[in-house]
């Protein structure tokens, strides 16, 4: 019997549906691309009488794909430059997230 389709974290990562193709590069390594879906939360939070604005980017991708990258390892989202804030963030289920910051 096939494995579902949400057990496979390609049928969510294709290209016509909400994936993008986006260049990873480890330090010392080699680019290359790989499949995931970006997200770029806005949050807005009083503390007090002050407004934090803040943006979150991050990218949701098969943590196979990305179990050899670190912090400070270069990602390029749509000719944009990124950086990992901190290694991939694997959920348990072949997903992993990457925490990005513009640089």
């Amino acid at each position: 019997m096939p494995a579902p389709s949400w057990e496979n974290p390609d049928a969510f990562l294709q290209l016509d549906d909400f994936a993008i193709a986006v260049t990873v590069t480890p330090q010392g390594g080699v680019s290359r691309v790989v499949r995931g879906i970006f997200d770029e939360p806005y949050l807005n939070a009083q503390l007090g009488e002050y407004d934090a604005d803040v943006v979150e980017p991050r990218l949701t991708c098969k943590a196979a794909d990305v179990a050899d990258l670190a912090a400070k390892d270069a990602v390029q989202i749509d000719g944009v430059p990124y950086y990992l804030l901190t290694g991939p963030q694997a959920d348990g289920t072949g997903f992993a997230v990457l925490r990005l910051a513009k640089g």
